[in-house]
């Protein structure tokens, strides 16, 4: 009897194959069925890497829906554009869009806030960011004193970082918890837990809760904005470093922020399905913190509508990345019970529109006012105690911070012009306003590092 070929990874690695999973199982075939030559080769085919494909020569075309009506704004336009020129050069990218309130965020080639960016059967995790589904949703409180729905409202909510103590935490739906542990990139004990506890939770940042009263009815609304928090950053995490892995082996040339999962791959799959999943939490965790507002008052809601604008939209194998705007085409949202929301400052209405798909704003609008300069930059360039800025910009309204301390880069200055951002909603065909939530108060987290626990104890040691 002949000695038996013993083929080894070596040899497929001479062939110019990479290392992978799947050596272990086609070198036991491979040895199992004694394959040589034209056998081997066409054995060995189904593992071949398609060709790299570099990044398109010239950016692909999208549409400008901002103009600059000032210097400092020529300067943000001018950055939002050179940096969506870069974006647009990924090879998956068809289409793209920016809108009035867009600011850029990151390195060159990074979407910008307020960018569109339409991929072909490709899901670019660094296009929805590490906050997915971030979103808004209004209750209407019917004839209710605001004062009271803003008091209730902070007995129930939760800002700033972690989440809520086991005893505090609510009900965790069960029929979502086991479409959780079905998917293979949320079914882990890091992103359970986060899911639990950070349900009825809103974060940082820009978050907020917002009380006011409509224009039309006169009726108290309550609208929070906050996404999918801790359960969403590990989905991201997750999903950057697969498109990672993507990247490497499919287009070396694209930017790491840029890199994607190809819809029709297994991982492609789970990753969609998983963005569906968070969808789902994120909508229930507005709903918690809504509910029992209501609950606590003994009110029933006389109306209900939300939206995402922070997420991937999906039209057969075009994928709709939306950094920061609101999907106005209904093909987006499955669940749509109404109107889309714009927030804008916490001394603006909440604006409460409806639109048309068009050729260049692509079935978006804007998602709020946006900025002009950094956090930083902004702190720099106010005069004045916290206190006495807080003062001038917050008059009339009743604007509290969860943590007890002001965070002045979320006051009304620190947002671009909103008679601009308004004027080109119009003037870009980006919504019709129907209605307007005049404010009456809101609730932030405030700047919770200040008296951070972590700080306390380090200066105790000192």
């Amino acid at each position: 009897m002949e000695p038996k070929n013993i083929f080894t990874g070596k040899e497929l690695i001479a062939l110019g194959f990479k290392s992978g999973k799947w050596f272990k199982e086609a070198i036991a075939y491979i040895n199992e069925n004694q394959l040589q030559g034209d056998a081997l080769n066409n054995y060995l085919e189904q593992f071949e890497s398609p060709p790299a494909v570099g990044i398109h020569k010239e950016a692909i075309p999208f549409s400008v829906n901002i103009r600059a009506e000032n210097e400092m704004e020529e300067t943000n336009v001018n950055s939002v554009i050179e940096t969506m020129d870069a974006l647009m050069k990924t090879p998956t990218l068809v289409d793209g869009a920016i809108m009035p309130d867009a600011c850029p965020t990151g390195p060159a080639g990074t979407i910008p806030v307020g960018g569109v960016a339409v991929a072909k059967n490709a899901i670019h995790p660094g296009m929805h960011s590490a906050d997915i589904c971030c979103s808004v949703l209004l209750t209407d409180f019917g004839n209710a004193d605001p004062k009271d729905v803003l008091n209730a409202a902070h007995g129930v909510t939760h800002f700033g970082p972690g989440g809520r103590s086991r005893e505090d935490q609510f009900r965790f739906p069960m029929e979502l918890l086991a479409e959780i542990e079905g998917n293979y990139f949320l079914n882990d004990q890091k992103c359970i837990s986060a899911a639990r506890s950070h349900l009825g939770t809103q974060g940082d940042g820009n978050h907020f809760l917002f009380v006011g009263i409509s224009k039309e009815t006169g009726n108290t609304m309550m609208v929070t904005h906050h996404g999918s928090r801790g359960f969403g950053a590990n989905l991201y995490s997750k999903g950057m470093k697969v498109a990672e892995r993507f990247r490497k082996e499919l287009s070396p040339e694209t930017l790491k922020q840029n890199a994607w999962i190809p819809i029709d791959t297994e991982e492609g799959e789970h990753y969609w399905n998983a963005l569906q999943i968070i969808r789902k939490w994120t909508k229930k965790n507005h709903e918690c913190i809504h509910d029992a507002t209501l609950a606590k008052l003994g009110i029933n809601p006389e109306n209900r509508y939300w939206n995402e604008h922070n997420f991937v939209f999906r039209d057969d194998e075009l994928f709709y990345h939306a950094k920061g705007a609101t999907p106005l085409d209904a093909k987006f949202m499955p669940d749509i019970t109404g109107p889309r929301l714009i927030p804008l400052n916490m001394s603006e209405p909440v604006l409460i529109v409806e639109g048309e798909t068009s050729r260049t704003n692509l079935g978006f609008a804007p998602h709020g006012a946006g900025r002009n300069v950094s956090r930083t930059q902004h702190r720099k360039s106010k005069e004045g105690t916290f206190q006495e800025i807080f003062d001038e910009e917050t008059k009339g309204l009743d604007v509290r911070f969860f943590s007890n301390e002001i965070d002045i880069t979320e006051l009304p200055s620190a947002y671009k012009n909103v008679e601009t951002v308004r004027n080109q909603i119009e003037e870009f065909g980006l919504g019709t306003v129907i209605d307007e939530v005049i404010p009456y108060g809101c609730i932030m987290a405030g700047d919770w590092k200040k008296n951070a626990s972590w700080k306390k104890k380090r200066n105790k040691g000192k």
